[in-house]
């Protein structure tokens, strides 16, 4: 088999995952297949987790995830499968909208293989998202703090009290800086004693 048909296979394997027949048409069940027909508001909606109610995700999570003990998981599984399910309802939501001659069975058939299918893929889908989140909060709690610092340091030296203060201690180290290097002008000036010969014990 060639390398060009090796591709071919793996891609039709993936389309066969990320899709289902339905009364003869091809129906994407990986919602980012839509990308083409998403404007930027429904793109943002998608990619994001949180944007859906915690009252709503949390009466579909034994729809789902019928096989989970919601109580024992901890707070990182929780928030991840969280983003699963919204990820299920956000998906079938697009579908339903891109696909609106669909039945409730046909629509019922579509959440079936995506449960089956789409499971592990939504969830490392949520845990980058919130990856990326946590990095973009971190940058932005630095430059705020880094901000905050600057502008601290900028109204106090603005303030007349800070000013007054200033002067006389420029002052000092201005005094000192010239002393120093008057000091060192002098002592690089000074002519050096050079002993005779027979003084040194030179022959």
């Amino acid at each position: 088999m060639t390398a060009a048909q090796q591709q071919d296979l793996q891609l039709q394997r993936r389309l066969q995952q990320d899709s289902i027949q339905l009364a003869g048409k091809t129906i994407y069940i990986n919602p980012f297949l839509y990308w083409r027909r998403f404007d930027s508001n429904t793109d943002r909606w998608l990619r994001e987790p949180g944007q859906l109610s915690e009252e709503q995700i949390r009466q579909n999570r034994s729809r789902f995830y019928p096989e989970l003990a919601w109580d024992l998981l901890d707070e990182e599984s929780l928030q991840i499968k969280d983003g699963a399910v919204e990820m299920f309802l956000k998906s079938l939501e697009l579908i339903s909208t891109f696909h609106p001659e669909l039945t409730s069975g046909q629509l019922l058939e579509v959440e079936r293989k995506m449960a089956i299918t789409k499971k592990r893929s939504f969830e490392r889908w949520v845990e980058k998202s919130y990856r990326r989140r946590f990095k973009q909060e971190e940058r932005d709690r630095r430059r705020f703090a880094r901000d905050r610092f600057l502008r601290g340091w900028r109204e106090w030296l603005v303030q007349e009290t800070t000013r007054q203060a200033m002067v006389p201690m420029l002052a000092v180290i201005v005094l000192a800086a010239v002393g120093g290097w008057t000091f060192g002008a002098s002592q690089s000036s000074c002519p050096t004693l050079v002993l005779p010969a027979e003084q040194t014990g030179g022959r």
